[in-house]
């Protein structure tokens, strides 16, 4: 006979299909592992918009730092050429070169820095502030050719081709019907100015720049959406992950029952030791059994150092009777103090008269008063 498991017929394998969301525990232990519902076109998106806006409210100041850029170089080339044969030493060019680098690189600083800080921000909005260093670990699973092979052909693979042939197609269809009505004036770029020529080419850029950014970010968006959907069907887990998960945190229920067992066991031995202390065992009596020691020296009132029903209160009476411990039958005081008094706890006083009552007779019968 062939042994099988029906489990291997269910979907996603052993523990059956996926359909239950994912726990705290496993979100945040994808978050520890970098895995998380993100867009990256949302901050491409974003940042060419940003890039783009700047560029149309400053792209003049711009210009002009780099043309005061250019008047600084070209008049120190006269200070760094040698003479009379017009030649300038490596060092100086380096130098030049230099300082042009320089003042262009502070001149698109703000540029930059504003670009770093949308980009930062939009995935802080996605996915809130919790760094990891374990995605920059080295793994050897992604160099293994079969996954790679799997995921060329993923549905994720099929939705970045549909992104990327919508940009393309976005992109050609933005500059198409926004410079079909500026082909009068780029014509005319030769009959102009160099400066207004400059002015029309970057006004030109920066227009049709935002309007691709902001068509961007509608498949951005669309994108984000996407990847939430995929994140939290990715996420999903079998009703057999949720109860191994269960069993870690809260540990395994037989084991905890076998602690809670060796804990009661210990319980009861230490009751056994104490049982011989006790004034009286109360009865009900054959139900149940609670002992009871009266010391005004340890405590104010009468004290229940053991109790059990059934068997255990069997041991009880036998102990009970080796040590020459009185019993008495209080069928009524031997249920309340059983399901009302705890071990080592004291009598409530609203049973002092009864227990008084009881160890009052005791003491009668053993002459102690």
């Amino acid at each position: 006979m062939i042994r099988y498991d029906l489990q291997f017929f269910a979907k996603e394998g052993m523990g059956g299909e996926k359909t239950e969301p994912a726990t705290s525990k496993k979100l945040d232990d994808a978050r520890k592992e970098g895995q998380v519902a993100k867009s990256r076109e949302i901050a491409n998106g974003l940042g060419l918009l940003a890039l783009f806006l700047i560029l149309k409210f400053w792209v003049g100041h711009i210009g002009e730092q780099l043309l005061g850029v250019f008047q600084i170089v070209y008049n120190r080339i006269p200070d760094l050429t040698v003479y009379p044969n017009g030649f300038m030493p490596e060092a100086s060019v380096m130098s030049l070169f230099g300082l042009m680098l320089k003042q262009v690189l502070l001149i698109l600083a703000p540029i930059l820095i504003i670009g770093f800080l949308v980009a930062f921000l939009s995935d802080l909005v996605q996915v809130k502030w919790k760094p990891t260093t374990k995605p920059l670990k080295p793994k050897f699973s992604k160099l293994n050719p079969i996954s790679g092979f799997k995921k060329i052909f993923s549905v994720n693979s099929l939705v970045e081709l549909v992104k990327s042939v919508l940009k393309i197609g976005l992109i050609v269809y933005v500059c198409f019907s926004y410079l079909k009505e500026r082909w009068l004036l780029l014509f005319n770029l030769y009959d102009m100015s160099l400066m207004q020529a400059i002015g029309l080419a970057a006004e030109t850029m920066t227009d049709l720049g935002i309007r691709i950014s902001a068509l961007y970010m509608v498949i951005a968006l669309g994108d984000y959406i996407y990847q939430r959907v995929k994140f939290s069907n990715d996420m999903k887990m079998t009703k057999q992950e949720i109860k191994e998960e269960f069993k870690q945190m809260e540990g395994d229920p037989q084991i905890k029952g076998q602690i809670r067992a060796k804990m009661r066991e210990a319980s009861r031995r230490r009751m056994m030791q104490d049982l011989p202390k006790a004034d009286v065992v109360i009865t009900n009596p054959t139900h149940y059994a609670v002992a009871i020691q009266y010391d005004p020296e340890i405590a104010d009132a009468p004290v229940v150092i053991a109790k059990g029903e059934d068997y255990m209160a069997a041991r009880i009476k036998e102990v009970a009777r080796e040590n020459q411990i009185e019993i008495v039958e209080n069928k009524p005081l031997a249920r309340m103090l059983y399901a009302n008094v705890d071990i080592g706890q004291a009598v409530p006083p609203e049973l002092y008269q009864a227990v008084a009552e009881v160890l009052a007779f005791v003491y009668h019968l053993q002459g102690k008063i």
